[in-house]
C-alpha cells in the first residue's frame, strides 16, 4: 500500500489581510490535490507589529495600550463577522474574548514592571497566529461539506526549540515524537496550524522570530515527511532581481536550493534562508506561489534543477558600510584575521562580507551601517598597540555601500563569468570597493556605494540577458535627419527587442527652445505632437540627468543638430559616463586640443563617441581608416568627393547652361542648403577632411571657395540675384576641362607628408571620381597594402534616411561595445 504523504502549505500575512482573502485562501486549499493537507498561516497583515506595539506602549505605561487593544480585537472580530454566523461564530467570539483578557493581564503586568521581557513579547506577539489559524480553520469547516476539516492545531504543542547563538534550535527527536501524537497517522483532510510560535524545553511559549511562519511551515513539512511545501505569498514567485529596481525581472522556474538560500540572504524578500534548512535534509520540494495569480506556476526549489542558466539571479543588500584594516606590519602575521573577528564577536557586530588582498596587507569587512562606527572603535583597540607603533596604518570606514551579487550553480567551472560581471558594472560606470566569491563559484559579491546599486543591479540583470539590454536615449536636433531616426528606431524597436534582447529607450527629445521628457520613455508614434505641446524650456543640465538616470545602466545623447554649443557639451557628458552618438561635426572638425579632451573624457567616464556619419552619411569611411591604422597598414593618402551636393553640381554641368542656373535648380530641389554657399565655400568638405585628418595628424590646409570675395558678405537675396556673377568664370573652367579630356570634381586630398587640399579639380575621364551617380560620396584610400589597386568606398553620402541609418547603426555598435566591452 502506498504511503499518503502531507503537502504543506504556508500562507502569509498578505495572503489573510481581510475577509476576502480569508475566503480566497479557503478556496485556494480546497481545490489542492492530495488526501492529507496542512495549511500554516500567519498572522493578518500588519497585526504581529500591532500586537508588539501594545506590548512597548504598556513598558511605556501609555494607557493608550487598552483602547489601541480594542481596535485590533474589533478589526478581528469584523472580519469574522462577515465571514461566519450561528454556533461558529460564537464559539469563535468566545476564544476571542477570552484571549482579549489573558492579553490584558500580560500587558497590566508589563506596564507594572515597566519592562517587556523576551518572553512578555513571544506571548503578546503570538495571537495573531492563533486567531488567523482559528478563522481559517472554521470558514474552511464552514465550506468544506465532505467532512475533510480537521480543525486547527497550536504549533506550540508539537514544535519544540531551545534557544541558541544562531536562533531557536528545533528539538527534532522531541518535536517528532509530539507530532505524531498531534497528527495522527490515520489523518485525512486538512488540517489549520499556527506558524511563528513554539515552545521551548519548559513548555513556556517563545517564537521563531522575524518570518517565523516560514520556518514554521517547513519544520512542519520535515515533521511529517511532506512530498512538497508551498508556500503563498503576494509574487509569482523568487525573481531574478528586485522588480522595483529592475522592472524586467522575471519569475526564475527552477531553483536548488543552493542558489536560492544565496539569492534569499542578499535580499530576495520572498523566502528567508532559515526556511530552507528544515526541508533541504529532507529534500522536500518548495515552491513559491502568489495567492493572488493562482494560475502562475511560481517557482520550484529542489535539490536540482533541469535548467542550465549560468546565472539565476542578481540580488543586492544595503545599508552596509566597509570596514578596513591595513598595515603593512599583517603581512605574514598568524592570527591577524582572529583578532580582527574576534573583536567584532565580541562587540556583536555581525559581518556580512570579507574581502582580503593576497598581499596580507589589508582585511575589508562589510558592516551594518548602523554598527560601523563600533565596530572601528573594537577594531582601534584589539590593535591599539599595532596602531601606535605604526605596523599598521590605518582603521577606515566608508558609508553608504551595497552589495551586488550574482548568483547561479551553473557559474561553476564557467570562465569568465567574473569578468563579464565586473565588466557590466564597469562599462556601467559603476565603481567597485571590494570583492568576494566562495570557493564553491555559485556566488560573486561587489561591494558598490549604494547611489549607484540600482544601475548596478539593471546592469548586471542586462548583460546577463536576464532582462533587455537598456539605452536610455536623449535626442537633440529632431529635425530631418533626428525625426528619421526616431522613426526608424519606433519601426525596429519591437523586433530588436524580440531578436537582441534589446530596449532603445527614447526618454527625452530636445530642439532648441523646449524639450519633452518621457517618465519611462516617449511614444514615439506621436512625438512630434508632444514635442510641439510640451511648455518645458530646454535645460541642458536637466535633460542630461533625466537622460542618465540613476535606474537605467547605460545612456546616450544623440545629437543630430549642427549646433556648435551642443558640440562643446561632450566632453562633459562622456566624462560623466554619457555615450555620444553624433552626426554633428562641430566636435571632431574643431581645435585638436578639444578632440584630444574628448578621448580624455570618454576614458575617464569608460564611454563610447561614434561619429561614422560626420563623414559621408552612411558610408563606412571612418571605420575604413581607423581599421587600416589599427591593423597596422600605413596610409599614403586619402582622397575624394564628400559633398553630395558638390557631386551633383559638378555632375550635372556641362556648359550647356549657366552654372547659375544649375545652381538654382538644385536649390529649389532641395538639394544645397537654403543658402547655397554653406556648400560652395567647401567649409563642410573642409570639416570631413579635418576628422579624418585627426587620424594622421595633418594640420591647416587651404580650402578653394567657389563663391566669388565680393559674394560671400551679401544678404541671401543679394547673392541669389548676382548668382550669375561667376557663371563667366566657371564656363571658362569647364571648357579648359573639356579640352584636356577631363571633368571637373571638387576633390578633398589627405597625403601622408603632411599635405592636404580641399578644391576644385580637372580629373581624368577614366577616374573613378569622374563616373559616380548624381549625389554619390566617393572616397579613395591608397595605403601599403593597397597601393597598386586602391581601396574605393563609395554610395550615397547625402539624404536624411540615409544619414539617420548611419546614426542608427552608430547607436546598434555602441549596444554591441556595451555588451561586450569593445572599445569605439
Amino acid at each position: 500500500m502506498t504511503e499518503v504523504r502531507w503537502k504543506i502549505h504556508k500562507f502569509g500575512g498578505s495572503s489573510l489581510a481581510d475577509a476576502k482573502c480569508f475566503e480566497r485562501v479557503t478556496d485556494i486549499v480546497l481545490q489542492q490535490p492530495g488526501d492529507r493537507l496542512g495549511v500554516v498561516v500567519s498572522a493578518a497583515a500588519g497585526t504581529t507589529d500591532r500586537l508588539l506595539r501594545l506590548a512597548t506602549m504598556a513598558e511605556q505605561d501609555n494607557r493608550a495600550f487598552l483602547a489601541e487593544l480594542d481596535e485590533v480585537v474589533a478589526h478581528y472580530a469584523g472580519t469574522a463577522r462577515s465571514l461566519l454566523n450561528g454556533d461558529a461564530l460564537t464559539s469563535l467570539l468566545d476564544r476571542l474574548s477570552a484571549d482579549t483578557d489573558d492579553l490584558q493581564v500580560t500587558l497590566k503586568a508589563i506596564a507594572r514592571q515597566k519592562s517587556a521581557t523576551e518572553r512578555h513579547r513571544a506571548v503578546v506577539s503570538g495571537y495573531g497566529e492563533l486567531w488567523s489559524a482559528q478563522l481559517l480553520a472554521a470558514v474552511v469547516a464552514k465550506k468544506c461539506a465532505d467532512g475533510r476539516a480537521g480543525g486547527w492545531i497550536d504549533a506550540r504543542q508539537f514544535i519544540t526549540v531551545r534557544a541558541s547563538e544562531l536562533g531557536p534550535s528545533v528539538l527534532w527527536e522531541e518535536s517528532k515524537r509530539k507530532c505524531g501524537q498531534v497528527l495522527q497517522d490515520d489523518f485525512s483532510g486538512v488540517v489549520v496550524i499556527t506558524g511563528f510560535i513554539a515552545a521551548d524545553e519548559d513548555g513556556l511559549q517563545t517564537t521563531l522570530g522575524r518570518n517565523g511562519s516560514d520556518h514554521s511551515a517547513a519544520i512542519v513539512a520535515a515533521l511529517t515527511d511532506a512530498e512538497e511545501l508551498s508556500i503563498w505569498t503576494d509574487v509569482d514567485g523568487v525573481m531574478s532581481a528586485d522588480p522595483r529596481k529592475v522592472p524586467e525581472a522575471r519569475v526564475i522556474e527552477q531553483l536548488s536550493y543552493n542558489e536560492a538560500m544565496e539569492l534569499a540572504y542578499f535580499g530576495a524578500s520572498v523566502i528567508h534562508p532559515h526556511t530552507l534548512g528544515p526541508v533541504v535534509a529532507k529534500r522536500i520540494p518548495v515552491v513559491i506561489r502568489n495567492t493572488f495569480n493562482v494560475n502562475h506556476g511560481g517557482s520550484r526549489i529542489q535539490a536540482h534543477t533541469d535548467a542550465n542558466e549560468q546565472i539565476k539571479g542578481i540580488t543586492a543588500i544595503g545599508e552596509l558600510a566597509l570596514v578596513n584594516l591595513e598595515g603593512a606590519g599583517m603581512i605574514g602575521v598568524p592570527g591577524t584575521a582572529d583578532r580582527l573577528f574576534a573583536a567584532l564577536k565580541g562587540a556583536g557586530v555581525s559581518v556580512t562580507l570579507i574581502s582580503q588582498a593576497s598581499s596580507e596587507h589589508s582585511i575589508c569587512v562589510a558592516v551594518p551601517h548602523e554598527l560601523a562606527e563600533r565596530a572601528k572603535n573594537v577594531i582601534s583597540d584589539a590593535f591599539a598597540d599595532e596602531l601606535a607603533g605604526g605596523q599598521i596604518q590605518s582603521v577606515d570606514v566608508t558609508g553608504a555601500q551595497s552589495i551586488v551579487a550574482v548568483v547561479g550553480d551553473g557559474m561553476a567551472g564557467s570562465p569568465g563569468i567574473a569578468a563579464k560581471f565586473f565588466g557590466n558594472l564597469g562599462r556601467a560606470g559603476i565603481n567597485i570597493r571590494a570583492i568576494a566569491q566562495g570557493s564553491s563559484e555559485r556566488n560573486i559579491s561587489a561591494v558598490v556605494d549604494s547611489a549607484d546599486v540600482t544601475r548596478a543591479l539593471r546592469a548586471a540583470h542586462s548583460g546577463f540577458y536576464l532582462s533587455s539590454k537598456t539605452l536610455s536615449i536623449g535626442l537633440i536636433g529632431p529635425g530631418i535627419v533626428g525625426g528619421a531616426l526616431l522613426d526608424q528606431i519606433a519601426r525596429r524597436h519591437q523586433a530588436l527587442q524580440a531578436d537582441f534582447n534589446l530596449d532603445l529607450r527614447v526618454r527625452a527629445i530636445a530642439r532648441s527652445n523646449r524639450m519633452l521628457l518621457g517618465e519611462r520613455q516617449i511614444d514615439l508614434a506621436d512625438w512630434q505632437s508632444a514635442l510641439s505641446g510640451s511648455q518645458t524650456e530646454l535645460e541642458f543640465e536637466r535633460f542630461e540627468q533625466h537622460v542618465h538616470a540613476e535606474h537605467l545602466p547605460h545612456a546616450v545623447i544623440v545629437d543630430c543638430s549642427a549646433s556648435d554649443e551642443v558640440a562643446a557639451r561632450y566632453a562633459g557628458w562622456l566624462k560623466r559616463g554619457i555615450n555620444v552618438v553624433t552626426p554633428n561635426k562641430k566636435a571632431f572638425s574643431g581645435a585638436q586640443p578639444y578632440y584630444e579632451e574628448l578621448r580624455v573624457g570618454a576614458r575617464l567616464g569608460n564611454t563610447h563617441y561614434l561619429y561614422e556619419t560626420t563623414v559621408g552619411a552612411a558610408l563606412p569611411i571612418i571605420k575604413t581608416i581607423r581599421d587600416l591604422i589599427d591593423t597596422g597598414d600605413e596610409i599614403h593618402s586619402v582622397q575624394g568627393i564628400f559633398s553630395g551636393t558638390l557631386a551633383y553640381l559638378f555632375n550635372v554641368y556641362d556648359g550647356s547652361k549657366p552654372f547659375s542656373a544649375i545652381v538654382s535648380e538644385a536649390r529649389r530641389s532641395g538639394y544645397t542648403e537654403p543658402d547655397p554657399r554653406d556648400d560652395l565655400s567647401g567649409m563642410d568638405v573642409a570639416r570631413k577632411l579635418t576628422i579624418l585628418a585627426q587620424f594622421t595628424g595633418v594640420g591647416d590646409f587651404p580650402v578653394e571657395n567657389l563663391v566669388p570675395e565680393e559674394l560671400r558678405e551679401l544678404a541671401l537675396a543679394q547673392y541669389l540675384e548676382r548668382l550669375a556673377d561667376n557663371d563667366d568664370a566657371m564656363r571658362e573652367l569647364h571648357a579648359n576641362a573639356q579640352q584636356e579630356n577631363k571633368v571637373l570634381r571638387y576633390v578633398a586630398r589627405l597625403r601622408a607628408g603632411g599635405e592636404a587640399s580641399v578644391g576644385l579639380e580637372m580629373v581624368e575621364q577614366s577616374h573613378p571620381f569622374a563616373n559616380i551617380n548624381l549625389t554619390d560620396n566617393i572616397v579613395q584610400f591608397v595605403t601599403a597594402r593597397y597601393a597598386d589597386n586602391p581601396l574605393v568606398v563609395q554610395g550615397p553620402g547625402a539624404g536624411p534616411e540615409v544619414t539617420a541609418g548611419g546614426v542608427f547603426g552608430d547607436l546598434l555598435r555602441l549596444a554591441a561595445y556595451l555588451g561586450d566591452g569593445a572599445s569605439a
